[in-house]
């Protein structure tokens, strides 16, 4: 199991890839030892310049990923503490957790010939205590990031199939119906984000990473199609194991017993607005859910099936730094919203809003400053036992892309009534993560 004790050890290795490696002494050309005049390949660049730590593991990745095979490892840790709030019984400790992911992507065209083909898999473990909901109450959770102590689990593994040029697309296997397709000014398929999406680097609260009236289930089997009848407009359609667990392989609980399921459609819009820099991407999605698992009214009447709820995911860049269409420096905005029944559902209304600015300091492009708030009005049935009419949540960050594999982002959260329970604000969580490419 890989399990670093610090994060002392990350800096170490990020000064020991930083500093340049040393010269040997230069011989004089002379008869015996002729100037170099090889065509040969460039030495590899030095760490602090490399995109990942080993250098796409020694260049080998480069001739796998030519062959159609690319491999990536990144570790993200993260040391949280509460200084303010808390439940009576927590210990006001830091709590420092890691995790990690091995992602293989195989294109099949390439392997195999099989146009349009291709297939994911990701594996992923973790290690140490987050602050969990035993310590902070909160209905989102301070560290989405935050997996346990488990040494490896396979939790996606899918086949994909294309048609006509990607416009259609047919996604089966072991899936995480938060992270899907990709397509221009959209990041996934479903609630999908530019700028509030990857725990691993934007937000770290729950409710800034996905709407949490959407009953998400965890990573199982599944089916997705996607479908692109035009550049700009998308719809999908989803359909997965209601009982999943991420930690298996999924067959038991989708086969066996009382085979739920949950589904998901959604359509979105890719728009550009202008600017003297060029057009400024984004995207506006609209979205449902259907759950017909039966569940548990608040008010203890005999359980309803097929739950449906509601949900807008929108994100816009609004200012544009330069013409580099590659380039992503500039504002961007987002906004979530969430509609789930209050009588089977513990959050009936959510809000989310937020910005982020790539490269707000001058020489440092690549850093990122954002700040998100979050609102989630819960049930008003008085069965379901809350004292207070919602939880908000406030975080910032700002990411500091210290190398191009090696990123450090300080971060605050204030938490006003955690759990819909307690007073005003109650919780401060200041902390730091580190994210590694290797």
């Amino acid at each position: 199991m890989i399990r670093p004790t610090t994060l002392g050890a990350m800096a170490m290795v990020s000064l020991l890839a930083w500093a340049p490696a040393g010269r040997a002494e230069e011989t004089p050309p002379t008869e015996a030892h002729p100037a170099e005049t090889s065509t040969d390949a460039a030495p590899a660049a030095p760490g602090y310049a490399r995109d990942t730590l080993t250098g796409n593991w020694f260049g080998a990745g480069d001739r796998l990923a030519e062959a159609g095979l690319t491999i990536r490892l990144a570790a993200t840790q993260v040391y949280q503490g509460l200084t303010r709030g808390g439940l009576p019984e927590h210990e006001h400790s830091g709590r420092y957790t890691g995790s990690y992911d091995l992602e293989i992507e195989g294109d099949l065209e390439r392997l195999a010939r099989l146009r349009g083909g291709s297939f994911y898999l990701l594996a992923e473990g973790g290690w140490g205590n987050s602050l969990d909901d035993a310590a902070v109450g909160s209905l989102f959770g301070a560290n989405s990031d935050a997996y346990g102590f488990r040494s490896m689990d396979l939790t996606e593994f899918w086949y994909e199939q294309q048609f006509l040029d990607g416009r259609v697309r047919v996604r089966l296997g072991k899936l995480d119906l938060t992270g899907g397709f990709e397509c221009r000014g959209c990041a996934v398929a479903f609630d999908g984000n530019a700028y509030a999406n990857d725990e691993t680097a934007q937000f770290l609260n729950g409710a800034l990473v996905n709407n949490p009236t959407i009953p998400f289930p965890d990573n199982g089997l599944g089916v997705v199609l996607y479908v692109q009848p035009t550049e700009r407009w998308y719809v999908c359609a989803g359909v997965a194991d209601a009982q999943a667990s991420a930690t298996e392989t999924g067959f038991r609980t989708a086969f066996h017993g009382e085979d739920y399921s949950v589904s998901l459609y959604e359509t979105g819009y890719v728009a550009d607005l202008p600017s003297a820099h060029g057009p400024m991407p984004g995207a506006y999605r609209l979205g449902m859910w259907y759950h017909p698992q039966p569940k548990d009214r608040f008010d203890g009447r005999r359980p309803e099936r097929d739950d449906v709820g509601l949900y807008v995911s929108c994100d816009q860049m609004l200012l544009k730094e330069t013409k580099d269409p590659a380039d992503a420096q500039g504002l961007g905005a987002f906004l979530r919203f969430g509609l789930a029944d209050q009588r089977l559902n513990a959050v009936r209304l959510f809000w989310s809003a937020g910005c982020q600015y790539r490269g707000p300091v001058p020489g440092r492009d690549d850093d990122v400053a954002a700040i998100g708030m979050a609102r989630g009005r819960v049930t008003s049935e008085s069965e379901a036992g809350f004292t207070r009419s919602h939880e908000t949540v406030l975080e910032a960050y700002y990411a500091v892309q210290v190398l191009p594999w090696l990123a450090v982002s300080p971060h605050v959260q204030c938490i006003w009534h955690p759990g819909a329970m307690r007073g005003p604000l109650e919780d401060v969580i200041l902390g730091v993560r580190v994210q590694a490419a290797f």
